[in-house]
C-alpha cells in the first residue's frame, strides 16, 4: 500500500489494532509534515521535534476514544497543534535579530551580547520538509514552502497564539473554518474574525514577493550563478565583490547575538565580511527554510582542517542579495547533515560529507 494512502486506506479497526508498530506505520505517513506544522507554530527546529514526539504520545494514549467523526488527519493535527500551545504558553517568543531591536549603530566585538538560544528562530532543512510544492488544498492560501520561508516563521511568530494556530491550520493546510474551530473549541464566527485579524497583521509584516516566486523567476542557472559569485568573492576575501552583490538596504544579522545592521556600509564593517588571507573560508551549499543557504567553514590554525562557524541563509530580491541570516550554531550542522569539517580529517578520521 502507497504511503500516502495509509491514513485514508486503514481501517479504523487496524487503527485500533493492539500494537504499537500498527499505529506507527498509520501515522507515518503523516510524521514530516506534523513535524514541520509544529514548526510553523513555535519557529524552532529543536522545539517541533518535542512536540511531535508529545503528539504521537498523546495519540497513542487517546486513540481508544477516537470514534472516526473527523478523519485521522484533523484529529492528529488537532492534538498537534494543542501542543504547540501548551508549549508556547510555556515559554518566550522566538523572533530574528531584525525583530529583537533597533540596527546596531556601530560594529561590535564578536561575541558580546550573545542571547540564550531559546530566543531565537531556528532553520528548517529542506530535507525534512516532507512535502511537494504547492498547496495541498485549494482552499489554502500559500504554498506549503512558501509557508515556511523565515520571512513567514517570523512573521507567524508575533500572532497571538491561537490566532496563529487558525492562520496555518486554515491558509497553509488548507483546513475548513469548521474544522479549525472544532480543533481550537470554539465557534466558525469566532475563527473568521481570528483569521481577519491574522492575515491583516501578517501581511504588514511580510515583504511583496516570497521567495518561492523570486527562486522561480530566477531558475535554477541563475540561482546557481548568484550563489556561486558569493561564495568565491568570500573565499578569495573581495569585500568589493561581497558588496556588490547585496541591495542597497541589505540587513545582516547572526542569532544568537543581537546586533543587526543594514545596508552596504555598515554591512562592510560586520562579521559577516571575511577577515585573514584568502582561503580562510570554505562553504558548502544546502537550503533551508526554501531558501538557498550555505555551511559556512574557516580553518582552524595550521590544521589545515575547516570547522563550521555559521549557516547562512540567503534572502533574494531579483538577483541581489537582500538578507543574509547566519545561524551561528555549529550543532546546527547536523541537523542540515553537513560535514563536520573540511580538509583533511582530525585524528586520521574519514573525512565526512554530506548525504544526496
Amino acid at each position: 500500500m502507497h504511503a500516502a494512502a495509509k491514513i485514508e486506506d486503514i481501517g479504523l479497526c487496524n487503527a485500533r489494532g493492539d500494537q504499537e508498530a500498527e499505529f506507527l506505520a498509520l501515522v507515518d505517513s503523516q510524521r514530516a509534515e506534523l513535524h514541520s506544522h509544529c514548526y510553523r507554530m513555535l519557529g524552532s527546529f529543536h522545539d517541533a521535534d518535542d512536540a511531535l514526539q508529545d503528539t504521537l504520545f498523546r495519540a497513542w494514549r487517546a486513540l481508544p476514544r477516537f470514534r472516526g467523526h473527523s478523519s485521522l488527519r484533523t484529529w492528529l493535527y488537532r492534538i498537534a497543534t494543542n501542543v504547540c500551545l501548551d508549549a508556547i504558553a510555556r515559554r518566550p517568543q522566538r523572533v530574528l535579530p531584525i525583530d529583537y531591536g533597533p540596527p546596531s549603530s556601530a560594529e561590535s566585538s564578536e561575541g558580546d551580547g550573545r542571547m540564550p538560544a531559546g530566543v531565537w528562530i531556528e532553520p528548517y532543512p529542506d530535507e525534512a520538509l516532507g512535502i511537494a510544492d504547492g498547496a495541498a488544498d485549494p482552499q489554502a492560501r500559500y504554498e506549503r514552502r512558501e509557508a515556511l520561508e523565515l520571512a513567514f516563521i517570523a512573521a507567524l511568530q508575533h500572532l497571538p497564539p491561537r490566532q496563529r494556530a487558525a492562520l496555518i491550520l486554515r491558509d497553509v493546510l488548507g483546513f475548513t473554518a469548521r474544522e479549525v474551530a472544532a480543533t481550537l473549541d470554539t465557534t466558525e464566527p469566532a475563527i473568521n474574525g481570528a483569521l481577519r485579524r491574522a492575515r491583516s497583521a501578517i501581511g504588514d509584516r511580510l515583504p511583496d514577493g516570497s521567495q518561492q516566486a523570486t527562486l522561480r523567476g530566477l531558475g535554477d542557472r541563475r540561482l546557481r550563478a548568484i550563489v556561486e559569485r558569493f561564495v568565491d568573492s568570500f573565499e578569495r576575501g573581495d569585500v568589493s565583490a561581497i558588496l556588490a552583490l547585496l541591495t542597497d538596504d541589505a540587513t545582516f544579522s547572526m542569532p544568537p547575538y543581537p546586533q543587526w545592521c543594514q545596508g552596504p556600509e555598515a554591512i562592510a564593517e560586520s562579521w559577516l565580511m571575511p577577515s585573514g588571507p584568502a582561503g580562510s573560508l570554505r562553504y558548502t551549499r544546502t537550503s533551508a527554510n526554501g531558501q538557498p543557504a550555505l555551511g559556512t567553514y574557516r580553518i582552524q590554525g595550521p590544521t589545515g582542517v575547516y570547522v563550521p562557524i555559521a549557516l547562512d541563509v540567503l534572502t533574494l530580491r531579483g538577483e541581489l542579495i537582500a538578507n543574509v541570516t547566519a545561524f551561528r550554531e555549529p550543532a546546527t550542522f547536523a541537523r542540515f547533515d553537513l560535514p563536520l569539517w573540511l580538509g583533511d580529517p582530525p585524528c586520521g578520521a574519514a573525512e565526512q560529507t554530506t548525504r544526496g
